[in-house]
């Protein structure tokens, strides 16, 4: 093995530790979703936007990703009392909630986001 394959391999393996502590990993989208679109229609029928759910998908984990590390600084913030983290946390919590509406996107059911009932 070359060394260029050698650190890539390193590269790749540290990416994914990184990403497995960070709470990522490596989600993926639903198998029957890979190559199709998601389309916006209005009342009459007329296509007003079409997406590659590919891309939509990234976007909604994208949207996780950020609430997680939002997450992160609150809890992490000294100078926020105990009470105005839970209530900043109770909002996050509620937009996991409304979140829930898109885990038919994911092939993991791990992976689906979890509201304040933890269901989902």
């Amino acid at each position: 093995m070359d060394e260029q394959s050698i650190y890539e391999m390193v590269v790749d393996a540290v990416r994914q530790a990184l990403a497995d502590e960070a709470g990522g990993g490596k989600i993926r989208i639903a198998k029957r979703f890979v190559e199709g679109d998601v389309i916006f229609k209005d009342g009459d029928d007329r296509e007003v936007k079409k997406v590659e759910a590919a891309v939509f998908f990234k976007k909604v984990t994208s949207v996780r990703e950020q609430l997680r590390v939002l997450e992160q600084k609150i809890n992490n913030n000294p100078a926020l009392p105990a009470a105005d983290k839970a209530e900043l946390q109770a909002h996050i919590t509620r937009c996991y909630g409304s979140l829930t509406t898109f885990n038919f996107l994911f092939r993991e059911e791990a992976d689906h986001f979890k509201g304040a009932g933890g269901k989902d």
